[in-house]
């Protein structure tokens, strides 16, 4: 109710002040008076002794404007009516107060008839002007109110929180709700269960932590977690961004930081919410350090004396979110303030075969969608990956007219999520066509023929997002570590397209341009990062983070850096002619797999394998996996 009143006396005021702005307008406009010709004293007198005035002859004095004028009408010189009669036309003579006196005198002399008029003002031009003036303030007070965010100049340092009841909320989320997170559900729940029940805890000296920092990729149900404890908790729930704190002025986040605390102690038990806490938690970078941030350095420094200061904070906990925790200033993970680290992770087979089914409650399938199926098969994916997945299939369904989601629906909506939509329209010449399906088979021949890749799921030489062609490979099972053998054999991966438009062409193209970038990429990770360079053996190369804002000098000198990029080279040239030697000793299936590409234009990863391996020895690769 009181935002509705707020927000009517705003539209009151501005009404108020659209009616000052057209009476000020109506009265300086020379439209009121269109119809009435000013007049000169000469023009008057001329028709007075020519005899064409019309009597009565009105002098008006006017207060609105503090002076007077004669007004009336007069006959037209040599300007006649149809019936022969003289034109008239309305006229007005401005007076000057010497001038009043004697032209008064001069009508009665001529035996006019005059009457005297005193004209009073509708509003008075004081009102007008005091409630224009009181208009514009108004229309400045509410552009202030706005921009600050609905309180007033006077209130833009007030908390803009989103205060939530999780038993009165509608559409309510509960950890029922929450999959594929088990971990850190159970993490989170006791805090709710604290809150529900203190005394179980303190029974036996057990003190809630303070603070709470859910970390973890983007997508993986950190808010979604969030929400669930609002819609759990019976205490006040106060809901942020950590953008919400900063606005145009220096100081407002520091101010709104400390208004959320003393709103959250006043109504505690409670849980406060800071979500992307990143943006106002980042590490202070020092006076004099380029790119500091004073503001954001004022709200971080509130922000740990109300979390863990002089004064006790009892009662308040504080939850944050973020992708980035590397970015976080230590003093705010420290014991007392995070207490705790709650990490939320891509979802493992159990849990995205959970997510699956959670997100699949409102979507009809057809008997043989397999859930389990589309769960091993995207190793990878978050649970907002795995939702947006299913729309998407849902989607493509109501396109194709069918009853319900089948397999083959699931299927494409993965390669969609994956790789991009099929441009089908997308006109190419028949020699594109030709190069992208050498190019494609040269990665499909290595992705069968070599050890350590993972299984080969589609070739296309259909253009799919931004490529014009595709080989697609997926891991049979989660993969939480990468060996040597593995990214050596991702780099002749990356050969083979090149490798091929050069054997069975002549004439290498630009199609190759992200292989290029993803194996040097790789060759440098090995070197500087996994070391897994025979040379450097195991030493870093990595420079420390600059998010910290410290100057530090080069992790190695200039030759350290010419010599690991000879070892980049060194790893790609091997991987390259390695690469080149297999293809080779393959030619002729290279060159069916093309032919076929060029006629299917799709084929499927076992299609494929029973092409370069054979039938027999595909069968077995297939009965042993």
């Amino acid at each position: 109710m009181a935002k509705k009143g707020e927000s009517a006396g705003r539209s009151w005021l501005l009404i108020a002040l659209v009616v000052c702005a057209l009476l000020s307008l109506y009265r300086a406009s020379p439209q009121a008076a269109a119809k009435t010709q000013e007049a000169t004293l000469l023009e008057f007198y001329e028709a007075m002794e020519s005899g064409r005035l019309v009597e009565p002859v009105t002098r008006v004095f006017d207060r609105d404007e503090g002076s007077t004028y004669l007004a009336g009408e007069m006959e037209q010189k040599d300007e006649l009516n149809d019936d022969g009669s003289p034109k008239k036309r309305k006229y007005r003579v401005r007076l000057v107060p010497g001038e009043n006196e004697r032209v008064m005198n001069d009508l009665l002399d001529n035996s006019i008839k005059v009457e005297v008029v005193e004209k009073k003002a509708a509003i008075s031009p004081f009102i007008v002007q005091t409630l224009f003036f009181v208009g514009m303030l108004a229309l400045l007070y509410w552009i202030m109110y706005r921009r600050m965010g609905g309180g007033g100049p006077f209130g833009f340092g007030k908390s803009k929180a989103k205060v939530l009841n999780g038993i009165e909320a509608k559409n309510k989320v509960t950890f029922a709700d929450v999959a594929g997170v088990d971990e850190a559900r159970e993490e989170v729940q006791e805090i709710v269960e604290f809150l529900k029940d203190p005394s179980a805890f303190k029974k036996l000296g057990g003190r809630i932590p303070k603070g709470v920092l859910l970390v973890g990729p983007p997508g993986t149900g950190k808010t979604l977690l969030a929400r669930a404890i609002a819609g759990e908790a019976a205490v006040p729930f106060f809901a942020m961004s950590g953008s919400d704190f900063e606005e145009m002025f220096v100081g407002v986040g520091a101010s709104r930081m400390r208004d959320v605390f003393a709103e959250a102690k006043k109504r505690a038990p409670c849980i406060v919410f800071i979500d992307e806490i990143d943006s106002i938690g980042q590490k202070r970078t020092g006076a004099g350090a380029i790119g500091g941030s004073h503001a954001y350095e004022q709200t971080l420094n509130t922000m740990l004396v109300e979390m863990d200061g002089f004064d006790a904070n009892e009662g308040v906990i504080v939850i944050a979110a973020t992708n980035r925790p590397d970015t976080l200033d230590s003093a705010l993970l420290r014991p007392g303030r995070f207490d705790r680290q709650v990490v939320v992770e891509l979802p493992t087979l159990k849990g995205r075969r959970e997510i699956l089914e959670l997100h699949g409650k409102k979507i009809t399938f057809a008997p043989d969608a397999d859930l389990d199926r589309v769960a091993r098969g995207t190793p990878g994916f978050s649970g907002a990956d795995l939702a947006n997945l299913l729309n998407e299939a849902a989607l493509m369904a109501v396109r194709k007219k069918l009853d319900g989601v089948d397999m083959a629906t699931l299927d494409e909506a993965r390669d969609k999520v994956l790789w991009g939509r099929e441009r089908k329209s997308a006109g190419y010449s028949q020699k594109d066509r030709e190069c992208t399906a050498w190019h494609e088979a040269g990665h499909a021949i290595l992705q069968v023929l070599l050890p350590n890749t993972d299984p080969l799921h589609k070739v296309t030489i259909i253009p799919r997002g931004r490529a014009l062609g595709v080989t697609m490979s997926l891991p049979e099972r989660d993969v939480l570590n990468r060996t040597r053998g593995y990214f050596l054999s991702e780099i002749r991966l990356c050969c083979g397209g090149r490798i091929a438009e050069e054997i069975a062409l002549g004439d290498i193209s630009t199609g190759a341009a992200q292989d290029i970038a993803q194996a040097t990429q790789i060759a440098r990770d090995m070197v500087c990062r996994f070391g897994m360079s025979d040379k450097f053996g195991f030493q870093a190369f990595v420079a420390r983070s600059p998010l910290s804002g410290d100057e530090n000098p080069p992790a190695f000198s200039e030759g350290t850096a010419r010599e690991i990029d000879a070892e980049v080279r060194r790893l790609v040239d091997e991987a390259y002619a390695d690469a080149k030697r297999v293809i080779e000793e393959n030619r002729a299936k290279l060159e069916e797999l093309a032919k076929a590409l060029l006629e299917k234009e799709t084929m499927d990863g076992r299609e494929v394998e029973r092409m370069v391996r054979g039938e027999d020895e595909a069968k077995a690769e297939g009965g042993e996996a």
